[in-house]
């Protein structure tokens, strides 16, 4: 099947799994601060989601000695489109993991490997959120109530993981999951410096960015979606007012265009609340849009230059030899 062919087969984003070693201070930080609300919780993880996420959980934070990402899920669009993608990768040259039993929030899943180290996984079976007594929402249509509690976005985006080689990275993305690029950067030197991808009409729900630590298999952020930028700048307040480390916005992207903040949850990890739903990629048609190593130079949409950890940070930390 050619990738082409395989658009569609991939729905969406379905959860991420981050690790902490500071599981209760970012247990806090993601419930009482960011606003995520806690499904259930095991020995070793806790199941969250944002208000609007019609799954069990979107993320998934697992107690660990290190930082990072455990696993990237993405929910198929059918029983056949999961065949057929696990058929794509088998048949490539990528690694190949093979059936797990899934966890707390959905069924069996499928999982394999980028050339990086990122562990990736695809599923059908899922278990949907049932709002208790307490959490249902005035609207029939949502998946739960707004509850207001500290930023509160509304869904899980997107994430972003870091490569040393983008363009191979790329050809992973086309071939295992059938996924479109978007936006990308093309350096001086003819490589790739990011890529931005999609596998449904969202601009992108995957980025890829070039490695500069030396790391290996390393998260650069994960994304929760708020509606509108005054919910950006309310963030910004909350995160002052609780001690979290904000690295940089609230601010506007050139590329894609998102209004942005950055922070630093307890642990170290990168997250990002950003109005990030706001375009979408209607064209079938549509072309990539390339982004030179001199227009990256020109900073953020409004002139605010990209700062150093932006490019330097990501979890987790190499170890200094």
């Amino acid at each position: 099947m050619s990738a082409a062919g395989a658009f569609g087969d991939v729905a969406h984003l379905g959860h991420v799994e981050m690790f902490t070693n500071k599981f209760e201070e970012s247990l806090d930080f993601f419930t009482r601060v960011l606003g995520l609300k806690l499904s259930g919780q095991d020995a070793s993880s806790a199941y969250l989601r944002a208000w609007e996420d019609y799954e069990f959980h979107s993320l998934k934070l697992t107690r660990s000695h290190t930082t990072g990402v455990g696993h990237v899920a993405y929910r198929v669009s059918s029983r056949e489109a999961l065949g057929r993608r696990i058929s794509a990768i088998e048949a490539s040259r990528y690694k190949t993991i093979g059936w797990v039993e899934g966890d707390a929030g959905h069924g069996r899943a499928y999982r394999f490997e980028d050339p990086f180290g990122h562990v990736f996984e695809l599923y059908w079976d899922t278990r949907k959120y049932v709002a208790e007594a307490g959490d249902k929402p005035a609207l029939k249509n949502m998946a739960s109530r707004f509850h207001a509690q500290g930023a509160c976005p509304r869904r899980i985006d997107h994430l972003n993981l870091l490569a040393e080689d983008v363009g191979e990275f790329r050809d992973f993305m086309v071939t295992c999951l059938g996924s479109r690029v978007t936006e990308q950067i093309r350096l001086d030197n003819g490589r790739l410096g990011g890529c931005w991808f999609t596998i449904n009409n969202k601009s992108y729900d995957l980025a890829c960015t070039e490695e500069h630590g030396r790391g290996g298999g390393r998260l650069h952020h994960v994304t929760y979606a708020a509606d509108q930028r005054e919910d950006i700048l309310r963030a910004a307040d909350i995160f002052l007012e609780n001690g979290v480390h904000i690295e940089t916005g609230p601010h506007k992207h050139a590329i894609q265009g998102t209004f942005f903040l950055y922070v630093w949850e307890p642990a170290g990890n990168r997250i990002e609340i950003a109005n990030a739903g706001a375009r979408l990629i209607l064209a079938p048609d549509w072309e990539t849009v390339t982004w030179t190593e001199n227009d990256r130079k020109k900073g953020q949409a409004w002139g605010l230059k990209t700062i150093e950890t932006f490019h330097t940070h990501g979890t987790p930390p190499v170890t200094k030899v």
